[in-house]
């Protein structure tokens, strides 16, 4: 027969909800409810509801099944078309793969799959997009202490994590930023890319984290890298000239909530203007400490989050406060291009070169990931002015006018 047509509750029964909550399942089959009118909308609407009101009783619902503060579901809706949001809601809730890179300083990934198996390791190779990767689906002995791991032939590392590095794609006799590399799964992909050779330099703001850091180092049996604790925002004064330089921002984890559902409730406004202030002071840092002399001069910037506030808005106020970078592919392949527009905000056209990962479409961590390549060190303004970059700050300096000379 007919299904019977779909209500939303009045305000009366909202007030009533707040006191005596629904349980899950009726609060989810209210979700697919809303969900079936909305993408159906003229025909299956309460005539005297809006759209705004249907969107405002699923954003509750969702809320409520989800366990998300309102701040955050509003923003995390707004990036998906309804249906896909739900998809994305539910990957949160189960655990990425485990997933592993092998370390090619001391090992080959056909030789590490089949020490693996031997131990009863049920696994497979990633995807085509990585010669290094595997996944390890289940395994009767704990993964980070088998003799392989001790021994550093593999770290175990999430699969959003390899993307980065990809893209940077690092090469022999090259000196190497990351700003914050802690626990290291970025900074020894890149020692092994280089084959040990050049520099790597590995910062880290936080000295709890460098234990790790320095722990994987060792084992991993990385031999060109140089340790060091500063705020990123330090680079370049520091040390700069790099050809080229990792910057994994902090960010507010919106891309691995299935590892930290604490993300769901404990970041509101506050958290994002804050987060988003830093990012912008080190992407700059980033930026100005690359060598635009270099055959690279290449800048990566990534986050583990999918919030546009702190992705392509980033990279649009990189775009604005330093004329001489310009986005180039990311050479990854696959993601979703990023945002030329979002919610009458436009960024720059080739923002479309950048990459979105999503746990839901690519069953790894929710990730973004921007390929800059910087062209001159001097950054022209105005005609009489230039900027010499110094780290987050920059000064403005005259130029001065040259007396012509009589031909």
């Amino acid at each position: 027969g007919e299904r019977e047509a779909f209500s939303l509750p009045t305000p009366e029964q909202v007030e009533a909800e707040q006191q005596d909550p629904l349980d899950l399942v009726q609060v989810q089959l209210r979700i697919q409810e809303i969900i079936r009118v909305l993408n159906n909308f003229a025909m299956l609407r309460e005539p005297e509801r809006s759209r705004a009101e249907y969107m405002e009783q699923l954003q509750r619902d969702m809320c409520y099944y989800y366990g998300y503060n309102e701040y955050l579901m509003d923003k995390l809706l707004q990036l998906f078309p309804i249906n896909e949001a739900v998809e994305f809601f539910e990957a949160n809730e189960t655990a990425r793969p485990v997933t592993v890179r092998t370390n090619t300083l001391k090992a080959r990934r056909r030789d590490l799959a089949q020490a693996l198996i031997n131990r009863g390791v049920n696994l497979d190779p990633i995807g085509k997009w990585t010669k290094v990767g595997l996944t390890v689906f289940d395994s009767p002995v704990p993964i980070g202490a088998t003799p392989e791991y001790m021994a550093g032939h593999y770290m175990i590392q999430a699969a959003s994590s390899f993307l980065p590095v990809v893209a940077l794609a690092p090469m022999e006799n090259e000196r190497v930023l990351d700003m914050s590399a802690a626990p290291g799964g970025k900074t020894t992909y890149c020692a092994a890319l280089m084959k040990n050779t050049g520099l790597v330099v590995a910062n880290d703001a936080n000295r709890e984290r460098q234990r790790a850091l320095v722990a994987n180092i060792h084992r991993l049996g990385v031999s060109n890298a140089l340790v060091c604790n500063y705020d990123g925002r330090e680079f370049p004064q520091v040390m700069g000239g790099f050809d080229r330089v990792l910057l994994d921002a902090p960010c507010s984890g919106t891309g691995v909530i299935s590892k930290d559902a604490s993300v769901k409730t404990n970041k509101g406004p506050d958290d994002f203007s804050m987060l988003t202030t830093l990012q912008k002071e080190l992407i700059l840092s980033a930026i100005d400490s690359a060598n635009a002399d270099s055959s690279a001069g290449v800048i990566v910037y990534s986050t583990c989050s999918v919030t546009v506030d702190e992705n392509e808005a980033v990279v649009e106020y990189a775009l604005s406060r330093r004329p001489n970078i310009r986005l180039v592919d990311t050479g990854l392949g696959f993601g979703r291009p990023g945002f030329t527009s979002y919610r009458g905000r436009s960024f720059h056209k080739s923002m479309s070169l950048t990459r979105r990962f999503y746990p839901h479409a690519h069953n790894m961590d929710g990730f973004f990931v921007a390929k800059f390549k910087k062209l001159s060190t001097k950054m022209q303004i105005e005609d009489n002015q230039f900027v010499v970059p110094t780290g987050s700050g920059a000064t403005l300096k005259q130029r001065k006018k040259k007396k012509k000379r009589g031909n």
